[in-house]
């Protein structure tokens, strides 16, 4: 086990979103395989970072990149945010196929949609 400093504030926060990137690696990255399999949809990669402005993003490589404050809000929105994201490897844009395919599997998703944009987590 590591030692902190807890004399330096920056060294707990630090701690802290250790914590979370690592227990949202552990929940997440099964929930992404779960809707890949479901969905068909195969992507290259996973990756985890403490973003300001997004939940997550898809590039055009495949490579799915989750914030890992994620794990701060409610599973039906993770599961959401993870479906938004797999349907990107199909439609790069959001268009009407595009809000189609993602309410597939979240039937709900235009009312998560709008609950997601009211969350403003702390940097």
């Amino acid at each position: 086990m590591d030692k902190v400093k807890i004399s330096n504030t920056n060294n707990i926060l630090k701690c802290y979103d250790n914590f979370y990137k690592l227990y949202a690696k552990e929940y997440l990255i099964p929930r992404v395989n779960y809707f890949s399999n479901i969905m068909n949809l195969n992507y290259s990669e996973i990756k985890f970072r403490k973003m300001k402005s997004r939940w997550g993003s898809c590039s055009s490589t495949g490579v799915i990149t989750l914030n890992s404050q994620l794990i701060k809000i409610n599973k039906e929105l993770i599961d959401y945010i993870i479906v938004h994201e797999l349907a990107h490897l199909t439609h790069m844009n959001h268009s009407k196929k595009f809000h189609s395919l993602v309410n597939q599997y979240i039937p709900n998703s235009k009312i998560l949609n709008k609950k997601l944009k009211t969350i403003h987590l702390l940097q």
